[in-house]
């Protein structure tokens, strides 16, 4: 019997005074996971490199690079970057995928060539409405000289009809208004 008083005294926890106190509590701040942890199904890690780029507000975002590029791809093209250039690389790479959906042939060249081709439309409506433009004011120019011309013609014109010729076939001028003084009035008075 001894031995089985002996076996349970060795099996039931000794608690001693002298053992420390447990450590306070510490709330753990529970951080929702990343956007593409939460697609991929899988815990976010603390150092997740997805977690800064696809957050879990803009599922989205990742939703559309992953149907593109896939994870493994999208997570080694990140990790080879520098820090400073993977906001960039996943806005463009985000970019090429949504191009990509719309457009499963050509994806962004077909964006770019129906941009550039939208660019040389616009410069030969400039280059026509330029065109137009010079025509407009040679036309201008050559309307204002034709006006000033006959403006001259018209004056030459009221001078010359402005010496009307009198009975005796000399010619008076009539923009001389002194009447009082005409050439048949006699110098002498009686």
């Amino acid at each position: 019997m001894e031995s089985k008083s002996d076996s349970s005294a060795a099996t039931t926890p000794i608690i001693s005074s002298s053992s420390s106190p447990p450590p306070p509590f510490s709330p753990r701040v529970v951080l929702t996971p990343c956007a593409a942890c939460k697609i991929l199904r899988r815990r976010c890690a603390e150092r997740c490199v997805l977690a800064p780029y696809f957050p879990p507000t803009d599922p989205a975002k990742f939703t559309i690079a992953h149907r593109v590029f896939g994870a493994s791809n999208i997570i080694k093209f990140l990790q080879e970057l520098p820090e400073s250039q993977r906001t960039d690389a996943v806005n463009s790479m985000v970019y090429e995928a949504e191009a990509r959906i719309r457009d499963p042939v050509y994806g962004c060249a077909g964006a770019i060539y129906h941009l550039q081709r939208q660019v040389s439309e616009l410069q030969a409506q400039l280059a026509k409405s330029q065109v137009e433009m010079v025509n407009m004011q040679f036309q201008r120019s050559n309307l204002l000289e034709l006006i000033y011309k006959m403006d001259q013609q018209n004056q030459e014109q009221d001078n010359i009809l402005s010496f009307e010729s009198n009975d005796l076939g000399f010619l008076e001028d009539n923009s001389n208004s002194n009447s009082s003084m005409l050439w048949w009035d006699p110098l002498w008075t009686c």
